[in-house]
C-alpha cells in the first residue's frame, strides 16, 4: 500500500468527516482517478519524438500509455482524421496514490519560481487540472535523453461535490495552494 493511501484510510479520511460533517465515512471525498495527458502538437510529425513522449510519459507514471488520436479533421493545424495527437495515463488505486505523492512532495517543489498551485483549477464538480509546462521536474527522467521540452496536463478526479471539499482534501495531501 502506498505510504500516501495508509495515510488517508488512516487519518486524512476522519479529519475531514469531521471538518466536512459527513454522516459516515463513505461520504468523505477520496480519489478516483488521475490522469495524465500529453499533447503532442507539431511533434506528432517526427516518428522519432512520438517514441521519446511515449516512453517519458511510461517512466513518469509507470503504466503505458495510450496513443490518443483526432477525431476531426482541420485543416489550420494541419491534423488528418485519426492522425496521433498526444497520449494519455489513467492511473488508479495503488499506482495513483503513488503518483500524487511523487507530484506533491518531490516534482512540484521543483518548478522553477513556484509560489504554489492555483486554487482557481477547479471545474465545480470536485474535480482538479494541473498544467505543467516542462517535464522535467519529474526525477525519473534522464534529462541527457530528452529531445524536446513539453508540458502536460494532471486531471485529479475525486468523488468531492464541491470545489470546496475537493480543495479540502488536497489540502490534506499537501497540495500546495497560493495563499
Amino acid at each position: 500500500m502506498a505510504r500516501l493511501q495508509e495515510e488517508y484510510l488512516n487519518a486524512i479520511r476522519y479529519k475531514l468527516k469531521d471538518e466536512l460533517g459527513c454522516k459516515n465515512l463513505m461520504m468523505v471525498p477520496k480519489l478516483e482517478k488521475i490522469v495524465v495527458n500529453i499533447g503532442m502538437g507539431d511533434m506528432a510529425h517526427e516518428k522519432d519524438l512520438v517514441d521519446s513522449v511515449r516512453q517519458e510519459l511510461a517512466t513518469i507514471t509507470g503504466q503505458r500509455p495510450v496513443l490518443t488520436k483526432a477525431r476531426n479533421a482541420i485543416s489550420n493545424f494541419k491534423i488528418r482524421k485519426d492522425s496521433p495527437v498526444g497520449f494519455k495515463v489513467t492511473l488508479r488505486g495503488t499506482r495513483m496514490y503513488e503518483f500524487l505523492d511523487r507530484l506533491v512532495n518531490f516534482c512540484i517543489p521543483r518548478i522553477r519560481d513556484f509560489r504554489g498551485v492555483p486554487r482557481t483549477s477547479f471545474d465545480g464538480r470536485g474535480n482538479y487540472t494541473l498544467g505543467i509546462k516542462e517535464q522535467t521536474i519529474f526525477p525519473e527522467l534522464d534529462l541527457d535523453k530528452i529531445p524536446r521540452t513539453h508540458g502536460m496536463d494532471i486531471c485529479i478526479v475525486m468523488t468531492a461535490k464541491t470545489d470546496e471539499e475537493a480543495m479540502k482534501l488536497l489540502e490534506a495531501f499537501g497540495m500546495p495552494f497560493v495563499k
